[in-house]
């Protein structure tokens, strides 16, 4: 309810009433006419109220009568009255009804209360009311009304001096209000000044308002009294303190600014009195030391010591008058600033200073004033550096609180070392979060540095400086300031100065940016560069104050939230620094955070060097120099983590604190916010963190992000748990901060590349020498900025690889190399899998960038590089495989980059790699990369680490054949469009094509290059490539062979084939002979194998039938390329060379092949038969092509392809498949290959079997059996072929051979296997072959023409030659041989030299035999025959063996060779019978005798154990031979030569008498008599002497003589058995002696029957006179006991009686 409301009024008046009723009852009494004043007021204010509409101003007007009654009774000085009167007056005034007059009397009246000391409080209350509520107390009134407060406040009263001082201090705020409202009231209208008066009183200020005057004259009185001057306007002021008066002073600046702003009048006073108050009152503080005497006085006179209520409250109103006035004062705040700094000072009393520091606290927080410092001062001049001095003065500050006084001279801190340093290293004594260390209490935050220990207070919320001694108005004595609060004030000071000023300047630069982004780049505007130079003056001036201070406090912190907030604040700086391009102090404030974050004096360089150019600088403020404080690592922290300091030689551990792993956060949070405006310091930041990211031991992973991992060696990172739930979150970060990079403009990121090259340089060179773990921080970060940033590749890639590929790929340090190998790769197969614009495919360019470094990792020559380099191939192919295009000729580069000396997991990496391309990607690749396939498969087989690499690579070959023979049409195509635009290009420069095998078609080019590989594959030094190399070379010019133009075989020919024969050639015969132990591993080597040399042999073997097959299969199209006689002769040559090969398996195979190509069929007219196939004419099976892998090929008769490949080349005349055969009938005139095969078969023949000449001790080489069978075989086969003109000479040629062939004695050891026993007549196949050879020409003779058969005595030379053999084993040139049952081929020793044995001739003599009387059976007649003596020849040849009869080398041969013998005789005897005439015979009588003589009287004895049954049928063979003579000689006598007939009679003669050789024991003469034989022999003589009458008289004579011997020898015989038979008695006699009787007997009864039968006249005389002598004698044996004798006996009796006659006279008798 407002006072001017009706209600209100009317309440007013009979309060009013009220009172003066009141009033009157009061003063009744004592004081009469205060009643009737009281009374008549009463009237008066009913008067008042009746008359007039508006009261409240009636009543103003009329104020000083209707206040009258209440001043009388204040008069009184009763308390009861004056107390009423007071609240009347008091209600009049709130309702404003007190004129200027009526006020005037109050205040005279409060004044005498005032001055008789009554109702003090109430006086103080009613001077408030009345200068609150109205405005109408002015001048001497106004000042009188505060000189009473000011009175009342000084007096003994406490209660009413506070009131006081309150009631002064709020009405000296209500002049200045009442100033402001003046103000405000005439803020329209326009100042005029009033006339100046000619008054010049100081005390009026004529140009003022009223209420401005008023204020005026206040402040200026305040002044005064405060300087303990005589006031001008507050007359009647007894007494005041300076202190109230500075309080009223400040209040009044820090309330009104705007009154001293706008009023020059008030700025004068400013100007001119406050501040030279302020300095006046300082000058004790200036002036004082620390350590003068101390105390402090009561009184407000000036004392030279300072005076804390004085000093502080001047603070205050410095602070104010910089706070508000600092635009005006630019000169007095520079003294204010510089004696404030001086009060920082540690000379100066504690409190002094914590005041001190408070001020400057509530500078820091105001940016805007510093900024206005910084260009007052600073940037001008000749001006004191206030900015400079005011942040250094902290810094000093803060570092003097650190200094222990007890430590004597302060000069004793460390001299500066640096712009910051790291922290503390000991155990957790107390730090942060180590709470339970001490009994659970929480520590209090503090700092603490070399023993001296801070508590950090908390002083005032973050952005205010709240002071607490500032604020400390009561105090006299200055307080004592707790431990650690100057510090905290300094300290939060310090914070705010840097976020202050950089919130600011921030703010400014995003508006700065936000504007240029409007206005679009357009030109700057003028004013910024003066900004951005206050902007750096600010920085340059604060940053060296600033990173002294705060890194010590980092170093001494030991709480976490301050820490926190110091690293905050060294961030926030380097990152302004960093914005506003100020290098050194980013680098600074870098710098130290980073040493902050390693372990205390660490050693790492990039910070030493930095902080070295730090401590150059010395700062001074006013002559103190400030000292960058070099921490000192004696803080107690809590330890976190233990590791391994990355150094080259590893000294020890360090510890990392809590602390440290703050800073690294810190450092992180930086490079990832911060990270464009880093430039240089990058290598910093990177150098620290690497060296963190080591100690914690975090090794990176895939994609280079850092995992927390164990150190490899020494003693191993300790890791709190504390840490190990950190370590994901920092290793996380750290990813962050390098994926972060994408956002970097381009200047940036080169600026993080080549800091992480120079930080990897570094590692690099720390890892050599050593085999420690190395760092690979940076080998991992540059991995991952890359893969971030691919969307930019191409500016990064080029220095990212170059290092990474000459520096770190080379690195000795395996982990090093590893890695470095591990960040290239991963980037290749990021870069080609990320799906860049325009994509790969059309970006050749990129794709090479990207795919080049792949191929420059192979020129590192370290095994472990390569691996990696070949699965980045094989990822590559999996993934990208596809769309390499013409990445191709680079990836295969790569894959076939192999070396020896690589190793075989490498080689074994590489070749999966070439596996996958054959088997997937050739059909994507451009044709032109074919070759190098080829090439890259050919590496494959030819490197020598893998065996097995190398076969399956010759397979991989194999299928890329499989692959051009289906593909052929598509390749051929696309490669001849390849080649014409070659073409173009070589005419263009005028150059020739350069391409292999250039001339032939591109296509055929293709199939020579793999030719060529496989080529020299079949040379390779392992025999197992070799082997397989050959096969498939075979087999792919078998199987695809059609598809070449005719030309191309020329070269397939000469440059494939015959360059490999040569070279096999070459290697074989050189090829080592030393005995190969074993095969690698423990693969034992076949005894066939175990020398290089057999190797080579077998080598040999497969590319000889190779091309021996070749000629056989592509004969026609090879033969029209016009050179193919010279090609069949070069052929034939290395035929013969390697038939001639010491080596048997050579020497064999090389007669196969011989054989292979004899087998070529001439096509010939043929009505009969069908037209031949003329695929099976070329020895090619009809559906199968079988190649020696066994891989059967289906190969389609109509060859399509090759057709069609053919019509390309526009010579289907000369080449369509099948190949054409000449027209029918036109036989191909090959006679000339035939020749010369035939001389080639008979050097070789001639060669082979020459037999070793005299003068050599060993024979060098020995043909082998099988090898000379083979030999002897091809005759047949050539013979078909040379028949035509195979002549006298030719056979010649061609026995000797075989007889050569024969000679041949085989080793011992082999004879087992040639000879399966010595006792089986088994023929070698040798000799079988031998006997064909001899067979197919003996028919071709028989079926020949006439002339041929002059031919046959030659032949039958040949045989005869063999059958001697049977005795006379032929020599081999001087070998000893021995004879093959005596060979010891069972004890012999493995590899003990062979000896030689001579075969078993026998059966081949035999049999030779056999064919010799076959063949004269049929050719007995034929002149040639005749006229060569053959028939003596035989005979002559069976001398042999029938003279040796059982001396002969098997029993078998002289049976044989008798029966040969009777059988030859049987024809031929008629045969020379008929021809006798002639003489042709004469020669072979007496060889015919002979041969009898030496048969049936053999000179050898028979073997003992020979058995009567065995015995009997040789005794059989010698009758038949002696039953010939009789049958086919004897009767034809007068044919046959006389000479002849006398000397078989002469052998019967001695075979019938001399049968019993006188030599024989007893005991042998019953086996050894050949009585059958014996007979025979009489009985043929007999016959023969008896027949007819001899012809001549020698030969009777040499009957009659057999004859008288015979019984003469009968006669003795018989007599010596009766006499022993009678002495003997019952003893039988012996068996041998009762055989002989018989025998005896037996020859008598011959006799008597051939006299029987014989003419009587024949018979001689005597003859008879001697077989009758016989008869007494054999009366005499009748007693004998033997039966066996008697029935001989009887038969010898019984003829005897035909000689049973009548005697007739004796004279007969006698002359008889």
């Amino acid at each position: 309810m407002s006072t001017s409301s009706p209600e209100a009024v009317k309440k007013l008046l009979e309060n009013m009433q009220t009172d003066l009723r009141s009033l009157s009852m009061e003063c009744k009494k004592k004081f009469p006419p205060v009643k009737e004043a009281a009374e008549s007021g009463i009237v008066k204010i009913k008067t008042i109220a009746a008359r007039n509409t508006d009261i409240l101003a009636a009543l103003k007007e009329n104020s000083s009568e209707v206040v009258q009654p209440f001043l009388m009774g204040c008069g009184t000085k009763e308390p009861k009255i004056t107390q009423l009167c007071l609240a009347a007056i008091q209600r009049l005034m709130s309702h404003e009804v007190v004129s200027e007059a009526a006020a005037g009397n109050i205040i005279n009246m409060l004044w005498q209360l005032m001055e008789n000391g009554l109702e003090e409080l109430k006086l103080l209350q009613t001077v408030l009311v009345l200068l609150t509520t109205n405005t109408v107390v002015h001048d001497e009134v106004l000042s009188k009304a505060i000189v009473l407060c000011f009175r009342l406040h000084f007096t003994k009263d406490n209660i009413t001096n506070n009131t006081a001082a309150a009631t002064v201090r709020q009405v000296v705020t209500v002049v200045f209000e009442r100033m402001v409202a003046e103000d405000e009231c005439f803020k329209g209208m326009a100042d005029e000044p009033p006339p100046v008066q000619g008054n010049s009183n100081r005390r009026s200020v004529s140009t003022l308002r009223p209420s401005a005057k008023d204020a005026y004259m206040l402040f200026q009185d305040l002044c005064q009294l405060v300087n303990a001057d005589a006031p001008y306007w507050l007359v009647g002021m007894t007494e005041m303190t300076r202190t109230f008066g500075l309080e009223l002073l400040e209040s009044v600046l820090n309330d009104f600014p705007g009154v001293f702003l706008q009023h020059q009048e008030f700025s004068f006073l400013l100007k001119e009195r406050v501040c030279p108050l302020v300095i006046k009152l300082f000058s004790p503080n200036i002036k004082f030391r620390q350590g003068s005497s101390g105390g402090s006085a009561a009184s407000p006179a000036p004392v030279e010591k300072p005076y804390f209520p004085i000093c502080m409250r001047l603070l205050r109103v410095v602070s104010v008058l910089i706070k508000h006035f600092y635009s005006l004062l630019v000169t007095e705040c520079e003294i204010f600033l510089s004696l404030l700094v001086k009060f920082l000072d540690g000379e100066k009393p504690q409190w002094l200073r914590a005041v001190a520091v408070e001020s400057v606290h509530r500078l820091c927080v105001q940016p805007h004033l510093l900024r206005s410092f910084c260009q007052s001062y600073d940037m001008k001049q000749h001006s004191t550096k206030v900015f400079r001095d005011i942040v250094n003065a902290l810094g000093s500050f803060i570092q003097s609180l650190f200094i222990v006084p007890s430590a004597g001279n302060p000069a004793s801190i460390n001299p500066p070392t640096g712009g910051s340093g790291s922290t503390a290293q000991t155990a957790a004594q107390g730090g942060p979060g180590s709470a339970g260390v001490s009994g659970g209490l929480t520590t209090q935050a503090a700092f603490e540095y070399r023993g001296t220990w801070i508590p950090l207070v908390t002083v005032n919320v973050q952005g205010s400086a709240k002071a607490t001694y500032l604020e400390m108005l009561d105090k006299v004595e200055p307080p004592s300031i707790p431990e650690g609060y100057a510090m905290s004030v300094a300290f939060s000071a310090l914070l705010d100065l840097v976020r202050g000023i950089t919130c600011m300047i921030e703010r400014e630069l995003a508006a700065e940016e936000e504007a240029a982004a409007l206005r679009d780049g357009s030109l700057d505007t003028p004013q910024e560069p003066l900004v951005h130079q206050v902007w750096e003056e600010m920085v340059n001036a604060c940053w060296c104050g600033l990173l002294a201070a705060l890194s010590l406090l980092l170093d001494a912190s030991t709480d976490e939230t301050a820490t926190e907030n110091i690293l905050k604040a060294e961030l926030t700086m380097a990152s302004l620094c960093g914005r506003l391009g100020l290098v050194t102090p980013r680098d600074a404030f870098i710098t130290a955070i980073c040493k902050a974050s390693l372990p205390p004096h660490y050693a790492l360089t990039v910070l030493s060097s930095n902080a070295a150019n730090l401590s150059n600088k010395s700062y001074s403020i006013q002559g103190q120099s400030v000292q960058i404080i070099s921490p000192s690592s004696e803080s107690h922290q809590q330890v976190v983590a233990v590791g391994q300091p990355l150094t080259v030689q590893p000294q020890g551990t360090v510890v990392l604190t809590a602390k440290n792993i703050q800073c690294m956060r810190t450092l992180l949070n930086l490079s990832h916010c911060h990270g464009a405006v880093l430039g240089t310091s990058w290598q910093l930041v990177l150098a620290t963190l690497q060296h963190l990211v080591w100690i914690l031991g975090l090794k990176p992973g895939v994609g280079g992000v850092l995992k927390p991992g164990r150190a490899v060696e020494g003693p191993s990172t300790v890791l709190t748990t504390a840490v190990m739930t950190d370590l994901p979150v920092i290793a996380n970060i750290l990813s962050r901060l390098f994926e972060s990079s994408q956002y970097l403009d381009d200047v940036s990121l080169h600026h993080l590349i080549n800091a992480l090259c120079s930080l990897s340089m570094e590692a690099m060179e720390m890892a050599y020498g050593n085999n420690k773990e190395p760092s690979l921080f940076a080998v991992a970060k540059l991995l991952e900025t890359g893969l971030v940033n691919m969307d930019r590749i191409e500016i990064l890639w080029r220095p990212l690889t170059a290092h990474l590929l000459e520096k770190v790929c080379q690195h000795p340090n395996a982990r090093m190399r590893e890695w470095g190998a591990e960040a290239v790769t991963s980037l290749i197969k990021a870069g080609l899998s990320y799906k860049h614009e325009p994509p790969l495919s059309q970006n050749q360019r990129l794709q090479l960038l990207l795919l080049n470094p792949l191929k420059e990792l192979s020129n590192v020559l370290h095994a472990d590089i390569r691996h990696k380099q070949l699965e980045c191939v094989l990822q590559i192919l999996q993934s990208q495989g596809d769309s390499l295009g013409p990445g191709w000729p680079l990836v295969l580069g790569v894959i076939g980059a192999i070396r020896n000396d690589q190793g075989e997991s490498l080689i074994r990496t590489a070749f999966q790699c070439l596996q996958l391309v054959v088997t997937d990607f050739l059909p994507t690749m451009p044709c032109t990369c074919l070759q190098i396939v080829v090439d890259v498969a050919g590496s494959f087989g030819l490197q020598n680490q893998e065996l097995n690499i190398s076969l399956t690579s010759i397979g991989l070959l194999w299928n890329i054949s499989d692959y051009f023979f289906q593909r052929g049409e598509a390749i051929t195509e696309e490669l001849e469009q390849e080649e014409a635009l070659l073409q173009k290009q070589a005419q263009e420069k005028g150059e020739p094509l350069n391409r292999p095998f250039h001339p032939a078609p591109p296509f055929d080019c293709l199939w020579l290059c793999l030719y060529a590989k496989l080529g020299e594959l079949c040379v390779d030094p392992r025999p197992a490539v070799r082997k397989s190399a050959g096969q498939t070379l075979f087999s792919t010019v078998n199987a695809h062979g059609t598809l070449l133009q005719q030309p191309t075989w020329h070269i397939v020919v000469w440059k494939v084939l015959f360059h490999l024969l040569d070279c096999v050639r070459k290697s074989s015969t050189t090829a080592d002979k030393e005995k190969i132990e074993s095969g690698g591993g423990n693969i034992l080597i076949h005894h066939s194998r175990d020398t290089a040399e057999k190797q080579w042999a077998e080598t040999w073997v497969l590319t000889l039938a190779g091309v021996a097959r070749i000629f056989n299969t592509r004969r026609y199209p090879l033969q029209q390329l016009g050179d193919f006689f010279k090609a069949w002769e070069v052929l034939l040559d290395h035929i013969q060379s390697a038939a001639l090969s010491k080596n048997n398996e050579v020497s064999l195979a090389a007669l196969k092949s011989f054989q292979e190509i004899l087998q070529i069929v001439t096509p010939v007219k043929d009505a009969d038969s069908v037209k031949p196939d003329p695929l099976a004419a070329m020895g090619v099976p009809p559906v199968l092509v079988d190649g020696p892998l066994g891989a059967g090929r289906p190969l389609q008769r109509s060859d399509s392809l090759a057709e069609r490949l053919a019509q390309r080349y526009m010579n289907s005349a000369q080449f369509a498949a099948p190949t054409p055969l000449p027209p029918p009938g036109e036989e191909l005139d090959d006679s000339a290959l035939w020749w010369s095969a035939w001389n080639t078969w008979y050097r070789t023949g001639t060669e082979c079997t020459r037999p070793p000449p005299p003068g050599a001790d060993k024979p060098s080489f020995i043909p082998s059996q099988p090898f000379l069978t083979a030999l002897v075989q091809i005759f047949p086969a050539l013979y078909a072929h040379v028949k035509g003109g195979f002549s006298m000479e030719d056979l010649r040629k061609l026995g000797v051979i075989l007889h050569g062939a024969v000679s041949v004695p085989i080793s011992s050891d082999a004879s087992p296997f040639i000879l399966p026993s010595y006792t089986e007549a088994v023929l070698t196949s040798m000799q079988e072959a031998v006997l064909t050879a001899l067979d197919v020409l003996q028919k071709a003779i028989c079926v020949g023409p006439e002339t041929l058969q002059v031919m046959y005595p030659a032949i039958f030379e040949q045989l005869l030659l063999f059958v001697e053999f049977s005795c006379k084993p032929p020599q081999y040139g001087k070998l000893e041989t021995k004879h093959v049952a005596n060979a010891k081929y069972n004890q012999i020793q493995l590899f003990a030299p062979a000896e030689w044995v001579a075969l078993n001739y026998v059966p081949f003599a035999e049999r030779s035999l056999e064919v010799v009387v076959d063949l004269y059976q049929k050719t007995a007649c034929h002149k040639a025959v005749i006229n060569e003596k053959v028939l003596q020849n035989i005979i002559k040849t069976l001398r042999m063996p029938l003279g040796l009869k059982y001396s002969c080398p098997a029993e078998s041969t002289w049976k044989l060779a008798v029966s040969s013998l009777l059988k030859v005789l049987s024809i031929g005897l008629p045969v020379a019978r008929q021809h006798a005439s002639s003489g042709k015979f004469d020669t072979m009588w007496p060889e015919l005798a002979c041969a009898f003589e030496d048969f049936l009287f053999t000179k050898s004895t028979p073997p003992d154990n020979l058995s009567i049954q065995e015995f009997q049928k040789n005794e059989a063979i010698d009758v038949e031979v002696v039953q010939l003579i009789s049958t086919e000689i004897l009767p034809f006598a007068n044919f046959i030569p006389k000479d002849f007939v006398g000397q078989i009679m002469a052998m019967l003669n001695k075979g019938s008498i001399h049968s019993q050789s006188s030599s024989f024991t007893e005991a042998e003469i019953d086996i050894r008599m050949r009585e059958d034989f014996s007979k025979v022999c009489f009985e043929t003589l007999l016959q023969f002497s008896f027949s007819n009458k001899a012809s001549t008289p020698q030969e009777g004579y040499i009957s009659r003589m057999a004859l008288s011997v015979l019984l003469q020898r009968a006669q003795d015989v018989l007599r010596r058995y009766v006499e022993d038979e009678r002495l003997s008695g019952r003893c039988p006699l012996p068996r041998q002696q009762v055989t002989e009787i018989i025998f005896v007997l037996k020859a008598v009864s011959t006799l008597m029957d051939s006299l029987k039968k014989t003419q009587p006249e024949n018979v001689d005389g005597n003859t008879w006179a001697q077989v009758i002598a016989l008869y007494p004698t054999l009366v005499e044996c009748i007693t004998c006991s033997s039966s066996e004798v008697s029935s001989a006996l009887k038969e010898a009796l019984g003829p005897f009686k035909d000689f049973m006659q009548p005697p007739v006279s004796k004279v007969q008798n006698g002359e008889s």
